[in-house]
């Protein structure tokens, strides 16, 4: 149904949507009285206010958090004496800020030489050696003394010692080794002969580095809290807003009551995980130990800032092949990693019965108790640290062979029981209850910690990994093997490939020039291809198997943002529910023959952890992944091979006090603050999303601008530019454009545009997407390219306009693709705008298959010449979209390009798993 106002080239479907669209956009200009002429009024100035009184703005709901009554975290002096609550911090040290260093110069050197360039020792006396040339050159030509001139340091010696003498985030390392058996027999295994040694720092010291440092002061929480939101709903995100830590700081669990209130709870957050540094070079793997704590924020522990540090290296004993299979050799090593993990924490043991004071981020000190909170782990570690069978629920007593049966949750207080009642009697707990009576989890030695209730979910190895790689897209190509047979399956892979390989370039979207066919699969390859992959498969599998892999995709969506409310957590839940009722097909097609998988069972525990630890991306062994390069692999790399672990125990902690000096400079004012940190530099195609930084209050939740430079080599005026790029009609449809803006009268006519016109080649979107890699403060950039050449190739990439505010989700946008991106001046007043395409929905709901939606380029002929064109402001986009074509049952021409795709196709996906924001809009 075409608009019947004037100049409005839009259509509609229905009656209903041309009747809001007339009077949102039309009725308003049609019934205004015509003012007379005013030559004094610039359009900028502010017209006459309505004589009519205004009335007040609405009461917005406010959020609200709901402080912990107990464990309140107030301030107290350095004796412990509590304070009143707007008491000022102490004030800071008189001494230099520079200490150890003579300046500022002298810090930024070894900033960047140790810690950014990551300089060899042998480099750096050569740098110090050239500097103290250069300087006796230069005393030579100016006539000045010659006798002695250094550089900034003599030599790597002297730089490594001002490091040693920081005096912030200092945590030395210490070591401790097992007792060997002196009663052993001459011909016992030589696993047993050996002292294991297991490198370890304070834990009390390392959690004070944390508490005080300055660059967590608005990260931080102080107390647990209940987090409502606007509505009145519970919100989880932080740790701290979690059941886990609200229910460990009731007073009943405390010795000595009326010492620990007021006190601050500091949930202690540990992971550990084996990673290997050297495969071809003889296979060198070490086991860290991180620590993390509950009270700093999840987008700060994501972006590590100095928030996971690493405490100790446990123990990896090895013997010969024979003693792989070795029960004796197995339980063996369970014991050294339970006892060793059990002595590295003996140091935290004191302060979770009686309070210990400690500086905290806002300079405030505070009373602390420690508490074990979580435990971060992918399954196997899971498994070694839980004392469970593998196979087994880690978290609940399912039995192995039916896990998605009922079953309650495992306590280690049911363990003691079980070992009690049936310990001796053989394989009884082993196979009737999935417990080792051999194993005692450390926990067990200190109080109100229990490992059942620590462990944390895993959305790397669990979901995304698991899953997803390891699961479904594998019984996905079984199921078309089976069904079509090797030779019609491998055509339909390849297909696939092609496919995958087509798909239209977006900002952050990694490509697949040659779909999957790569072996060496990262936990970011999986995350790309799941964007993807449902409308690469949806011609080639069977509904039910489809909407299988969209319940699991929408799980994981709705699982990985950082605020999940109640409404979210039944959305979760109702997902979940859909993904096991659909996940039956695969057992009718004879894929499968069971589901019982501990990583795919894990699932039904997300809700629950969810309400205890806060949203699962501040819990998940990708943080711990990332820490690995940092921590283990980048040190290993620097050392010389020799006695590796020395010395990357030495480069942690020179690290460790470089990042605390740098955060007290950056809090007293001497430092710029630096951006997020990366442990990996993005590819080609994934450099066009950035943290924009802190945003002003009043901006709007998105904004869209031009970039800063215009292009040359356009015509300058509308009528000239209109033909240069191909679209006759920009003139009128811009002189459309701005009679809209101005509001005239219907039959008034329509304005002239005399202005020169700017041309711009990009524009930038920001918007507010906390799920998003968004950096720290939550702020998304996005740039939407419109240019004639990128990459050698043109590039016209595809907005979200809003067409109705009222109108929830994606029935309130449109998708449209930008041909053009310019400016222009009218009475003293810029117009940003862009040349659009639009695209109409096709169908009145999502595709049932794949649960997203579809839309079709616009044309005002059945012949599909005459594309519906229009000129709107750059207020109207919301952001960029990313469009996925739907494919068919043709198999596709190889020669087809990706950037092609958006040509050729006439009808396509709009995809919402192109990245979080828009999987929470596009609903």
């Amino acid at each position: 149904i075409p608009c019947s106002f004037p100049s409005c080239i839009r259509t509609f479907k229905k009656n209903g949507d041309l009747t809001k669209h007339v009077n949102r956009f039309h009725h308003a200009v049609s019934s205004a009285p015509v003012q007379p002429p005013n030559p004094t009024f610039d359009s900028e100035q502010v017209p006459p206010a309505f004589p009519f009184p205004s009335p007040p703005p609405p009461q917005i709901p406010q959020e609200e958090k709901k402080l912990h009554p107990y464990l309140t975290g107030d301030i107290c002096n350095e004796r412990g004496d509590y304070l009143p609550p707007d008491t000022p911090p102490p004030p800071r040290s008189t001494e230099s800020p520079w200490s150890p260093f003579e300046g500022q110069a002298q810090f930024h050197l070894a900033d960047l030489l140790f810690q950014k360039v990551e300089m060899s020792q042998g480099n750096i006396d050569e740098l110090m050696d050239i500097w103290s040339l250069y300087e006796w050159q230069l005393a030579q030509v100016t006539g000045r003394d010659t006798c002695s001139f250094n550089g900034p340091f003599d030599n790597h010696k002297d730089l490594y010692r001002l490091i040693d003498n920081i005096v912030q985030g200092g945590a030395s390392w210490k070591c401790f080794q097992s007792v060997v058996d002196e009663s052993l027999p001459v011909n016992a295994s030589e696993w047993q002969k050996i002292s294991y040694q297991v490198w370890y720092r304070d834990l009390d010291t390392v959690i004070a580095n944390i508490l005080a440092n300055p660059e967590f002061r608005n990260d931080f929480d102080i107390a647990p809290y209940v987090h409502l939101d606007s509505a009145g709903k519970r919100s989880w995100a932080d740790f701290m807003s979690g059941n886990f830590a609200w229910r460990h700081a009731v007073s009943d669990l405390f010795e000595g009551a009326a010492t620990v209130k007021g006190a601050m709870l500091v949930p202690v957050i540990l992971g550990a995980d084996k990673t290997t540094v050297s495969v071809a070079t003889g296979h060198v793997e070490y086991h860290p130990l991180y620590l993390s704590i509950g009270n700093i924020t999840n987008a700060s522990r994501r972006a590590h800032r100095n928030a996971v540090i690493p405490i100790g290296f446990l123990a990896i004993p090895k013997s010969d092949r024979k003693y792989d299979k070795d029960p004796n050799f197995r339980v063996f090593k369970k014991k050294l990693y339970h006892a060793s993990i059990a002595a590295i924490l003996q140091a935290l043991k004191p302060g979770m019965k009686i309070p210990v004071i400690r500086k905290c981020p806002d300079g405030h000190f505070r009373r602390v108790i420690y508490d074990l909170a979580a435990f971060i782990a992918d399954y196997p570690e899971q498994v070694y640290v839980s004392g469970v069978v593998q196979g087994w629920c880690c978290r609940c007593n399912a039995m192995f062979s039916d896990l998605d049966g009922a079953a309650d949750r495992r306590t280690q207080e049911l363990d003691g029981i079980l070992r009690e009642e049936y310990g001796g009697e053989g394989r009884t707990l082993w196979d009737n209850f999935g417990v080792d009576e051999h194993v005692t989890p450390f926990t067990e030695h200190f109080p109100r910690a229990d490992i059942h209730e620590m462990l944390s979910f895993d959305l790397l190895h669990q979901i995304i990994k698991g899953c997803f790689k390891d699961m479904l897209m594998d019984w996905t190509w079984e199921y078309l093997l089976l069904k079509h047979g090797d030779k019609r399956a491998n055509e339909i892979f390849d297909d696939i490939d092609h496919r995958l390989a087509a798909v239209p370039a977006f900002p952050g979207l990694r490509r697949f020039p040659h779909g999957r066919r790569f072996k060496q699969w990262t936990g970011n390859d999986s995350k790309a291809l799941m964007k993807i992959f449902l409308p690469a498969v949806a011609e080639y599998l069977p509904d039910e198997m489809m909407k299988c892999l969209s319940s699991f995709m929408d799980f994981c969506y709705l699982v990985r943002r950082s605020d999940i409310n109640e409404d979210t957590l039944k959305a979760i839940e109702s997902s979940l529910q859909a993904f096991h009722h659909y996940r039956e097909i695969f057992r009718t097609s004879g894929v499968r023959e069971h589901f019982s998988i501990p990583r795919m069972h894990s699932m039904v525990h997300y809700p629950l952890c969810i309400t205890d630890f806060g949203s699962p991306n501040g819990l998940c062994s990708s943080i711990t992944e990332s820490r690995h390069i940092t921590a283990v692999k980048k040190p290993w790399r620097r050392s010389n091979r020799y006695n590796a672990l020395s010395q990357i125990l030495l480069t942690n902690q020179r690290l460790d006090k470089l990042s605390a000096l740098r955060s007290m400079l950056v809090n007293a004012g001497f430092v710029l603050p630096s951006g997020p940190s990366h442990t990996s530099q993005p590819d080609l195609f994934d450099v066009e999303n950035e943290d924009v930084g802190p945003v002003d209050s009043g901006q709007a939740q998105a904004d869209v601008k031009l970039a800063r430079t215009r292009e040359s080599g356009y015509p300058r005026f509308i009528a000239e530019l209109g033909e240069h790029v191909g679209h006759p009609a920009l003139e009128e449809l811009t002189c459309q454009f701005l009679h809209e803006q101005l509001n005239l009268s219907e039959d008034s006519d329509l304005p002239h545009i005399t202005s020169k016109v700017n041309v711009y080649h990009s524009a930038i979107a920001v918007f507010f997407a906390p799920s998003d890699r968004a950096g720290i403060r939550g702020m998304q950039q996005e740039r939407i390219r419109c240019t004639p050449s990128w990459y050698s190739i043109e590039r016209r990439d595809c907005v979200l306009a809003t067409i109705d505010e009222d109108r929830p989700g994606f029935r309130g946008l449109s998708a449209a693709r930008a041909l053009l991106l310019f400016s222009f001046r009218h009475e003293k007043k810029t117009y940003p705008c862009a040349l659009l395409h639009w695209f109409n929905m096709y169908g009145q709901r999502r595709d049932p298959k794949t649960g997203l939606w579809q839309v079709r380029p616009a044309f005002h002929d059945q012949a599909q010449q005459n594309p519906c064109l229009a000129v709107v402001h750059l207020d109207t986009l919301a952001r960029g979209v990313h469009l996925i074509p739907v494919y068919g049952s043709h198999r596709l021409p190889v020669e087809l390009k990706y950037h092609q795709s958006l040509d050729v196709f006439k009808l396509f996906y709009v995809n919402k798993y192109a990245d979080y924001h828009s999987n929470e809009i596009l609903f």
